[in-house]
């Protein structure tokens, strides 16, 4: 059975335009490759014609893995989400209690994750020691930098 994985609007026409473009230019270009490595002679002993089969077998992959998860992916309508505790999509604002620094955290699908812009997967241990508590719980995680105790300051969508 696979596995249902949840998206706002924007990682969801990401997506999309991600399977698109491997699905078009990106076939267009692998196959320019190999037919310039056809057209340099004997294909038995063309390093150069075999990368560019294993290149299209990978992209091929690629393409089947992101149409598995796209036929899986379901869009969350933020609108209607619960901020009395923390779910999927939900932006936190956590202090870590050791040393009294704050974090927001939007909890994400895995393939929406980007720490830079302070999206963590769903599936991170943070998150999930984060999943289904309220405004003022405090949990302690396991990091791999060992445990850490958070208290939950806010809860918005």
């Amino acid at each position: 059975m696979t596995e249902v994985t949840y998206y706002t609007q924007d990682g969801l026409d990401r997506l999309k335009e991600e399977v698109h473009y491997l699905k078009t230019t990106g076939r267009q270009l692998i196959s320019k490759a190999i037919a310039e490595a056809r057209d340099k002679g004997d294909l038995s002993e063309n390093a150069e014609y075999d990368a560019a089969k294993e290149a299209q077998g990978l992209h091929e992959a690629k393409i089947s893995k992101l149409q598995a998860t796209l036929a899986t992916a379901r869009l969350i309508d933020e609108s209607k989400l619960d901020t009395s505790k923390v779910l999927a999509l939900s932006i936190v604002k956590i202090k870590n209690l050791k040393n009294g620094a704050t974090m927001s955290y939007q909890l994400v699908a895995e393939s929406e994750a980007d720490l830079k812009t302070g999206k963590i997967s769903v599936k991170s241990p943070i998150a999930q020691g984060l999943l289904g508590k309220s405004v003022g719980d405090k949990t302690e995680i396991q990091v791999p930098a060992g445990k850490i105790e958070f208290e939950i300051l806010e809860i918005t969508r």
